[in-house]
């Protein structure tokens, strides 16, 4: 399982990687979500609006925030 989360740094940005945090936590999973700062790697995933969220190398996520129950579901459906 691999979660990334894209952005700069901005204040959004760092509570989409709280949330997935919260959310990897509360599933009991070992992975540690990663955050992506490099502008040239956000642009490979095609992402026009950070925050963004991968999960297994997929933008699920972007321009946005979302809640740790939504990350819940999104990384459980990505592990089926």
């Amino acid at each position: 399982m691999e979660i990334k989360i894209l952005g700069m740094g901005c204040a959004r940005c760092k509570i989409l990687f709280q949330n997935a945090q919260q959310a990897v936590k509360e599933l009991g999973l070992s992975v540690q979500p990663e955050k992506v700062e490099d502008i040239t790697q956000i642009a490979r995933y095609g992402v026009m609006q950070t925050p963004a969220l991968v999960i297994n190398g997929r933008v699920v996520l972007a321009g946005r925030l979302a809640a740790p129950e939504q990350i819940k579901e999104w990384i459980s459906q990505a592990e089926k």
